[in-house]
């Protein structure tokens, strides 16, 4: 009896043993194979049972979570939704997350190992922390300001901040508000079936992901181009440019909106805006070097995050004469974003020097202590400093006396360039207005503030780019 009463003591310790190795591998080796299928919602449940972190703006939060006390308890809510939407983007129980709220979503949602004291522990229990912060580099006065300027308008703004690349104020227009699309009902899918339905694609952040030709504000690269490779060392000089000018091994001819744009110099063709002009300076500085000097500014980049990713500006490096004449004033394939626009106006406001933009300034725990900080930034050299100063006192005289007029700020010494660019099939579309800025108040050593604005319909506000130009670096200069 003995002999059996241990046989049977030894199968049970059997079966105990088997039981807990298919437990462990149901929930260590199987976890994720259950977490993934559609059928399981617990994953879902356990994301939304509690408040999501908040994404914060100038020492406030934008974002909130509002109980719904439904199985997926918590809704993402949206402070300013419109204004904030293209860097926010949205957070939705039926459609997942977008742009910061993408992008950051590790910490936001608490799932983020760096957020647990013991991470090994929450591994274990499957637990989640607390949704950390995220704080931004934004300068709300300056996003508010760029959002009226656009109000009616389709078009975006990207202001920096050039000595460390911090991301001011970053517009899209039209925009929407992500709150409709929070939840999981019968709302929410409306609200995705006419944004996503809309004809404007309020939904596109045309700051980071719409490229645009960027017109004459371009002329910048071109003329940083020619000063660096001592194609032009006398700004004063007569340029020897025809008006028209034939674009080379073609009979087809380049005119000019302004008057006494032949032969001018290129201080007078920046500041008038001369097609002829920078065309023809585009094809003696010739391919290889105007496609490094767009590079260095950054086209041609598509690696840039900001910590969502940008779309990539394209100057075309498999040019023929006639056709590097055209993208050196912004036009045939030359492609910029808004924001890529912005970095050319402040590395001619930094000396030269081209910084990499963020939109993070710091991560933080639910208790506010640091979880990470914006480090350094990569910088690079995109022209000489003696060029950025020369290109400097150009853009100033386009506010003072040229084509810009309307960026003039009292107190203050602004440089700015305008643009129009023509698109569509042979050039029908209506034109881009362009303008692209820098500040900086008459009591500080450095400018504060660089800026790029279009407007996609030149028409109604190619008057008015210049003016949202300004509105935005008034907010920035007034403030401490």
């Amino acid at each position: 009896m003995t002999r059996h009463i241990r046989h049977a003591q030894y199968f049970c310790a059997l079966l105990l043993v088997a039981l807990l190795v298919n437990a462990a591998r149901v929930q260590v080796v199987q976890a994720p194979s259950y977490d993934r299928n559609p059928a399981n919602r617990r994953p879902d449940i356990a994301r939304y049972e509690q408040p999501r972190g908040d994404i914060w703006v100038g020492g406030r939060p934008v974002t909130g979570s509002r109980d719904t006390r439904e199985h997926l308890r918590y809704e993402r809510t949206y402070k300013d939704g419109p204004m904030y939407a293209p860097v926010t983007g949205f957070a939705s129980q039926l459609y997942g997350t977008t742009l910061l709220e993408s992008t950051e979503d590790g910490v936001l949602s608490g799932a983020d190992p760096m957020l647990a004291p013991f991470p090994l522990w929450n591994d274990f229990t499957r637990a989640r922390n607390a949704g950390g912060d995220v704080v931004t580099t934004l300068h709300p006065a300056a996003q508010e300001a760029a959002y009226r300027g656009l109000t009616g308008r389709k078009g975006a703004v990207a202001a920096l901040e050039p000595s460390t690349g911090r991301i001011l104020a970053l517009v899209s227009a039209p925009s929407y508000d992500p709150q409709p699309l929070s939840g999981n009902g019968s709302a929410a899918a409306r609200a995705w079936r006419r944004l996503t339905a809309d004809k404007d694609r309020p939904m596109l952040n045309r700051a980071v992901r719409q490229t645009y030709p960027p017109g004459s504000t371009f002329k910048v690269v071109t003329a940083a181009a020619a000063l660096d490779t001592g194609v032009i060392t006398d700004l004063e000089a007569p340029t020897d440019s025809p008006d028209p000018y034939r674009l080379p091994g073609t009979r087809t001819r380049l005119t000019n909106a302004s008057k006494g744009c032949a032969d001018a110099s290129v201080r007078d063709a920046f500041t008038f805006s001369c097609n002829t002009v920078f065309a023809k300076l585009g094809v003696e500085v010739g391919a290889t070097d105007m496609t490094a000097s767009a590079q260095a500014f950054g086209f041609n980049n598509g690696e840039l995050r900001i910590p969502f990713p940008v779309a990539r500006s394209t100057f075309d490096t498999t040019l023929d004469r006639a056709q590097l004449a055209l993208s050196s004033i912004g036009q045939y394939n030359t492609r910029a974003t808004p924001l890529q626009m912005a970095m050319v106006a402040a590395a001619v406001a930094n000396g030269g020097q081209v910084r990499d933009p963020y939109l993070v300034e710091r991560t933080t725990r639910p208790g506010g202590g640091t979880l990470a900080a914006a480090g350094p930034r990569g910088v690079r050299q995109a022209m000489y400093p003696s060029t950025a100063g020369r290109l400097r006192a150009m853009m100033r005289d386009v506010v003072e006396h040229g084509t810009g007029r309307g960026a003039a700020i009292r107190g203050a010494t602004v440089g700015g360039k305008t643009g129009t660019a023509q698109h569509g099939l042979g050039n029908s579309g209506i034109p881009y207005a362009w303008f692209v800025a820098w500040a900086q108040g008459d009591r500080e050593l450095v400018p504060r503030v660089a800026v790029a604005v279009v407007v996609e319909d030149a028409e109604a506000g190619g008057g008015d780019a210049a003016a949202i130009a300004r509105a935005v670096m008034e907010a920035v200069l007034k403030s401490p």
